[in-house]
């Protein structure tokens, strides 16, 4: 997949983003609180957090589509809030609403989109061709978009966001209601552009999805960072597993349950005690004997094995798609 050739700015294999105590206000309500993080050149950087964690408005303030309130941003060493216009140049944003005209062909909204990059004659005809080959529409491309698919809109869509070549593309939720098909596509493409070198930072819904895509992954909410590292280095952080229990009177348990034998940890976070384990059945079979014995009324039991879906509910204690 070609990419622009512009490389005049940025470190080349270096800190290509650089977002340092970030943070936008709606009124009262604050939708990014102090986040800092930096996405290394060739990098794919998941963004993980439940609905309303400041996800979509981080995605927006680096697209420059919004101002922030405080903080800093750099994208190829040059600051956004400066120099918004060279900024634009180099990314390409795919936003979770479609940015499509449905009274066009698939070829037509390509080539609008092209000529405001600057692209014409040749180069972006070959550049259409490419795109439309890559998002499977090359059959399509003749129709009117309004008569597609959802998916097949989406997919359009993630070809717009690349027809001038981005240096860095941020994708906020691609794949959301998707066909199977489309979400096909939609992968190979990314890991396409990922060989290629290209910088991205990708929001999603599916743990699976930034398993598979992400080489790091961020996990926020309420607009703060809670935890930055691999998705193995994340699944880490729970060793064998985490139990959550919940009891009228859960607070004098502690001590016993931090001298089980398989119990690495055992703490109160809130109203509920939280016990990291090597073993998470055998803990939670003890911890259920503990309660009997102690005539706690036990009113709450959850197991976290070790994966990234159990890691984001032990930081944040939501499920990813909990409002």
């Amino acid at each position: 997949m070609a990419r622009s050739e512009e490389r005049s700015c940025g470190a080349p294999g270096g800190c290509l983003i650089e977002v340092q105590g970030l943070c936008k206000r709606y009124g009262a309500r604050v939708a990014v609180d102090g986040l800092s993080f930096t996405v290394q050149e060739g990098e794919l950087f998941g963004l993980l957090g439940p609905n309303g964690a400041g996800k979509t408005t981080t995605m927006s303030l680096l697209s420059t589509l919004l101002a922030p309130d405080g903080g800093e941003l750099r994208l190829c060493g040059l600051d956004v809030a400066r120099e918004p216009a060279r900024v634009r140049a180099l990314i390409g944003h795919v936003p979770q609403e479609l940015a499509l005209y449905g009274a066009l062909d698939a070829r037509q909204n390509l080539a609008f989109f092209g000529r405001i990059h600057g692209l014409s004659g040749r180069r972006l005809r070959a550049r259409m061709d490419e795109l439309l080959g890559a998002v499977g529409l090359a059959e399509r491309a003749a129709e009117p978009v309004e008569g597609f698919s959802g998916g097949m809109k989406r997919r359009l869509n993630l070809a717009v966001s690349l027809v001038h070549g981005p240096r860095i593309v941020f994708f906020d939720e691609p794949t959301v209601g998707v066909d199977p098909q489309s979400r096909n596509f939609i992968f190979e493409l990314i890991e396409r552009l990922k060989a290629d070198g290209v910088t991205m930072i990708y929001t999603t819904h599916y743990m699976e999805e930034a398993s598979r895509l992400c080489d790091r992954v961020a996990i926020v909410d309420q607009g703060r960072l809670l935890a930055l590292d691999t998705p193995r280095g994340l699944v880490g952080l729970l060793g064998g597993g985490v139990v959550h229990l919940e009891a009228e009177g859960v607070e004098s348990l502690v001590e016993a349950a931090a001298s089980l034998p398989m119990v690495e940890d055992a703490r109160m976070e809130g109203q509920r005690l939280v016990v990291r384990t090597r073993a998470t059945d055998e803990a939670a079979r003890a911890l259920v004997a503990l309660c009997h014995e102690r005539a706690v009324r036990l009113t709450g039991l959850r197991v976290l094995e070790p994966n990234l879906e159990s890691v984001f509910l032990h930081l944040t204690g939501k499920g990813l798609r909990d409002a």
